[in-house]
């Protein structure tokens, strides 16, 4: 079985669906209906990722509260292997505002501690065992940057909406050998992508959420993908971290990058038909017949 360390990233979130996001005034405004869940996105990583046959292992900060002991639970349940450490400040909390469009606003209700101190000498034991080594975008997790360059292990990064001038996303930017981002706050992320191929970048995938995904090889290959059409969106959150796991899982098995684009694409769809950061009905059985229906 395919082992992946996934480090960083886990809430608890509440989540609001609205018919449209409220103006910027003084109101009272009543919701479409709402649900309490894991969230973040170290945590929807590490959902889609063993859902579809992957050992994974999961690392994140919690409080010693419900919220933490709720998203314990849930991750044993799943299977993941929740190396936690605790949080003096508590489990961090988001609320998320889903408008019908399937827009997003993000709350931060509490705050995960940004600097905490941790002994993280269990986790660089770990990295040799792992086949893959993800570090997301929590400031502690670039501690770890070092010791996955010692092993020899690539690594791969996800940079969300970087706006292209953002310094807290530079450690992770150089170190990583395959990089997944949004073009949510860059339009012109073409030139952006060249750039980290000049600087040796195995892979970068842009995704552009219903206009589908855009990706540049080492060899300068470009390839545009779809969205794969056909699945009624319900919620988006955690569309982005799905898309990551499905490529993923074509990467491990080999697969030609167009196919590992698709599963990806697919991926991402099941999502968003769901409430939660992984469909529930996801597995890898699932993907590759809902690959065949689409493609052959």
């Amino acid at each position: 079985m395919t082992r992946v360390l996934v480090v960083g990233g886990v809430a608890f979130n509440t989540m609001i669906q609205l018919e449209q996001f409220p103006e910027r005034r003084s109101q009272t405004v009543f919701s479409r209906g709402y649900h309490e869940t894991l969230g973040e996105t170290g945590a929807g990583k590490a959902l889609n990722l063993r859902k579809l046959g992957f050992d994974v292992s999961l690392h994140g900060l919690v409080g010693d509260d419900l919220y933490g002991h709720r998203i314990e639970e849930r991750l044993q349940q799943e299977g993941i292997h929740f190396l936690r450490d605790l949080d003096p400040r508590g489990t961090e909390r988001h609320v998320n505002l889903m408008n019908a469009e399937g827009g997003r606003i993000s709350i931060y209700m509490a705050y995960a501690t940004f600097e905490p101190q941790l002994d993280l000498s269990h986790l660089e034991a770990l990295i040799p065992s792992h086949d893959y080594v993800v570090l997301n975008i929590i400031n502690y997790a670039r501690r770890l940057i070092p010791a996955v360059k010692r092993s020899g292990k690539e690594l791969w990064c996800d940079i969300h909406d970087f706006d292209g001038r953002n310094e807290y996303h530079r450690d992770f930017i150089e170190a990583a050998d395959c990089i997944f981002m949004s073009s949510d706050s860059m339009s012109d992320y073409r030139p952006f992508m060249q750039y980290l191929v000049s600087q040796g970048k195995k892979l970068v995938v842009c995704t552009h959420g219903r206009h589908g995904s855009t990706a540049l090889t080492s060899d300068n290959r470009w390839i545009e993908t779809p969205i794969v059409p056909g699945y009624t969106v319900r919620d988006t959150n955690g569309a982005g971290d799905a898309f990551f796991a499905g490529f993923l899982f074509g990467h491990s098995r080999q697969y030609p990058l167009k196919q590992c684009l698709r599963l990806a694409s697919i991926t991402g769809a099941l999502c968003v038909t769901s409430e939660e950061l992984a469909s529930p009905t996801l597995s890898s059985e699932l993907l590759e017949s809902e690959y065949r229906k689409h493609f052959g």
